[in-house]
């Protein structure tokens, strides 16, 4: 569509010049393979690690009053725990303020700046099913898909240390409800985040070659804009479509 629109221009001569083709050395293949492999575990990782730090700092602050008390107050219990069994009374009055702390740490992530990031731009999400922190993930996945599964990791409060395969991550998404109390989570949903992720630009490395190979930010920014559209309007067509014909 770009070709026969804005980019019309008539094609390019392709020349290309063709090595002469060899059977592949084994231990050249092997060799080939894990340094390409490893570079980018190397560059992946670097990546992820360094967002997942960011994202930590913005879920963790400002810190609430209330969020700081229940840390002073979870240590002060830690240390005058008695080295022997616990009477029943006490295991029931731990229980009641885990619960709580849960609940405060859901809302210390809901007003910190990662959550208020989230919550503003969750209007323009919600038409594609999305809630606030989903729209969390979004935006760290900008600068590498990668880290989506950190990101979830750190807003449902699970560790940031889980992969895709955790049941504790699986079990939070699951369990995850709307102010409503319908689950945040559907096939539906699911599906139109698989949709919005195949068409979205989200890797700041490629943004950063195609600035270094045309030597202007026009391009890369069109390039992000233009598929950010195309990821929204599929999106919005893939959830809205699917709630017109009946599923969830």
């Amino acid at each position: 569509m770009l070709k026969h629109t804005i980019l019309k221009a008539p094609p390019p001569p392709l020349v290309l010049e063709l090595p002469p083709y060899r059977v592949p050395n084994f231990l050249t293949l092997v060799q080939t393979i894990w340094s390409r492999a490893w570079l980018f575990v190397r560059r992946a990782g670097t990546v992820i690690l360094a967002i997942s730090i960011i994202l930590w700092v913005l879920v963790t602050f400002p810190r609430s009053h209330a969020t700081a008390n229940q840390s002073t107050l979870g240590a002060e219990t830690a240390q005058q725990k008695p080295q022997g069994g616990q009477p029943e009374g006490e295991a029931a009055s731990a229980s009641n303020q885990n619960g709580q702390g849960s609940e405060e740490t859901s809302e210390q992530i809901r007003n910190s700046f990662a959550g208020r990031a989230g919550r503003f731009i969750e209007p323009v999400i919600a038409p594609l099913g999305f809630d606030w922190k989903m729209g969390i993930g979004l935006i760290s996945s900008f600068a590498a898909r990668e880290t989506l599964v950190s990101t979830f990791s750190i807003v449902y409060n699970v560790g940031s240390d889980e992969d895709e395969g955790s049941p504790s991550l699986i079990d939070a998404v699951r369990n995850a409800r709307r102010p409503d109390g319908t689950p945040a989570w559907t096939p539906l949903v699911a599906v139109s985040m698989m949709v919005f992720f195949v068409l979205a630009c989200q890797c700041m490395s490629t943004v950063a070659v195609v600035r270094r190979e045309t030597n202007s930010w026009r391009w890369p920014l069109f390039m992000v804009g233009y598929m950010l559209v195309l990821a929204y309007i599929a999106s919005l067509i893939t959830f809205q479509g699917g709630r017109l014909l009946g599923f969830t």
